[in-house]
């Protein structure tokens, strides 16, 4: 697999993926399907060219590329989109939607794929494989994938991958040693909108990265839970509804106190397996020199943090 887990491949395949910023399709409360019905194919089109333009240092890459023709279509921005729709990401609401969403994205992708093959022709080991007595054709064996997005979302402005909220505000550390208190906007724009913001309000949340000790409405904290709220039990169950629908697999990290046993860590792993998880990651606070997220009087992380892998915890 790749370092996080995400893109199993067979030797010498390569990893070509792409995420759709889920909080886009987010308007006055309800979800746009019928949007992101339109952006699906031209991104799986867009992958699928990569294969072709791309320029590969060795010679096998480009053979074993080009033999599966693997893509790998995910999301990010997810725990945003909840917090738009009024879903706790660890609800059952969270999971139903997490289900529905990625049966959605596998079934238009895998018809955008076709449709390709029908222009172009299918992967070339198409007929050696179990797609064939489901399709007539199909122009890449894989099409969907959920990776980290660690990066990617920063530059987008939205949360990381499937990842809930890691902090609501805090100190990112930026370059010439500088500090700069950043703010889920859309905790800010609620906050305005109850009318219980302010500049204290927001240092005040930046020490904790919680909502939970605040005296605001109690549907607000419970809206915008953080990572370090939910029990393991709901991260892997939103993990798994999106495997479920996933053709590779699901890059999801849960996040344990320094103190964290063997049996804790041994249970995750196990709920992971169970509920058919290809793959899960557990990250023990403390468990690592130079993590990108550290508490002390404030939550402070790197300039390159934006709740990609790994993803710290600290118990207050």
């Amino acid at each position: 697999t790749n370092p996080c887990g995400e893109q199993p491949l067979l030797p010498y395949e390569s990893c070509n993926l792409g995420s759709i910023n889920l909080s886009k399709f987010v308007q006055k409360g309800e979800f746009n399907w019928k949007e992101l019905s339109k952006v699906i194919p031209v991104c799986i089109h867009f992958l699928d060219n990569v294969i072709d333009i791309n320029k590969y240092p060795l010679k096998k890459i480009e053979l074993a590329t080009k033999k599966t023709r693997k893509i790998g279509l995910g999301v990010m921005g997810f725990a945003d989109a909840l917090t738009l729709l009024g879903i706790p990401y660890n609800s059952d609401g969270s999971v139903e939607f997490a289900q529905k969403l990625m049966r959605f994205i596998s079934k238009k992708a895998r018809a955008a794929s076709e449709a390709l093959a029908k222009q172009r022709g299918s992967f070339p080991e198409f007929r050696k494989s179990k797609l064939k007595g489901k399709y007539q054709c199909m122009r890449n064996a894989t099409v969907t994938t959920i990776a980290p997005t660690g990066t990617i979302s920063l530059i987008a402005g939205c949360s990381s991958g499937i990842e809930p909220l890691f902090a609501i505000s805090f100190v990112r550390n930026v370059l010439g040693g500088a500090r700069l208190i950043e703010t889920n906007p859309h905790f800010v724009s609620i906050a305005k909108e109850k009318g219980f913001y302010s500049e204290e309000l927001i240092n005040t949340i930046a020490k904790t990265g919680s909502l939970r000790s605040l005296k605001i409405p109690e549907e607000i904290k419970e809206l915008f839970v953080v990572s370090h709220e939910i029990s393991p039990k709901w991260h892997i169950r939103v993990q798994a509804a999106f495997q479920k629908f996933t053709d590779n697999a699901v890059s999801k990290t849960v996040n344990l106190p320094k103190d964290a046993t063997v049996k804790e860590v041994s249970s995750v792993f196990l709920l992971a397996y169970k509920l058919g998880c290809k793959g899960v990651t557990v990250y023990r606070y403390g468990s690592k020199t130079g993590q990108v997220l550290s508490f002390g009087d404030y939550v402070l992380a790197s300039k390159e943090f934006s709740g990609g892998c790994p993803y710290p915890y600290c118990r207050r």
